[in-house]
Order: structure tokens, then sequence, then C-alpha cells
């Protein structure tokens, strides 16, 4: 997988780290169990402090997109066996509501916003067992 991070941009490095490694599991070129480089690999392969990967590897447990162990490093999380018709977390509300929110400002209608959103879903390759 390759990593870009924007090292002038807005948005903070270990956002940006976490994002794209959320983005490449849910596009598949991340598979479940498949291992991370470890931190010190990945900071010194993108010319970032240590603390920047570690951030991103910590937010990502804490959300369950990887696992982490002392021995093995970290790996992409197993598919959960939940009902993927569960209801939406608050934290995903939420972001979704902020992002309806600037496109209804933006003046997208829904459908609209549907025909935007489709094409960028469907390279979602992720999916539950």
């Amino acid at each position: 997988m390759v990593i870009t991070l924007q090292l002038d941009g807005e948005v903070p490095l270990y956002e940006q780290l976490r994002n794209q490694i959320v983005i490449g599991i849910a596009t598949g070129v991340l598979e479940p169990r498949e291992k991370l480089p470890t931190v010190r690999q990945l900071a010194e392969d993108l010319g970032v402090n240590t603390m920047t990967v570690n951030k991103a590897y910590a937010l990502l447990k804490q959300e369950g997109y990887i696992v982490i162990d002392r021995r093995h490093g970290a790996k992409v999380s197993a598919p959960p066996e939940s009902d993927p018709r569960q209801e939406l977390s608050p934290k995903l509300a939420q972001e979704l509501e902020l992002i309806i929110a600037q496109a209804a400002i933006q003046g997208i209608d829904p459908a609209r916003f549907q025909s935007l959103c489709a094409p960028i879903f469907a390279k979602m390759t992720y999916r539950y067992t």
C-alpha cells in the first residue's frame, strides 16, 4: 500500500495516516489479518516521527480497525461477525451528519449527493463474513 502524507496540510499527519489505512482496509488493499509495518519502519518510510505512527496505530486500535500484539506487531482486524444492518455508531452518524450538512450548504440535493457517493462506495470491497 502506498501512503502519501501532506506534510503541510491542515489535517494532522496521524489523522491522514489513520484515514489512508481505513480506506486501504475498506478497498481491500489491506486484507483482514494482514501484518502492518512496525511503527519504526513506517515512520522511517514516511519520513515522520515514530510518535505520529504510534498515535495513528493507537487510534486505529481504539476504533477496532487493527489489533496490536507486542510479540507479533499490528495486524488488520478480522472482519466482525456482527449484523451489517446494525445501527450506525454515534461517531459515524456525527461524521455523516457533518458531511451531509456541508453538501446541503453547497446546494447539493439528496439525489445528487447519493449519485456522488455511489461510485465512491462501489470502490469499497470490505464485506462482513
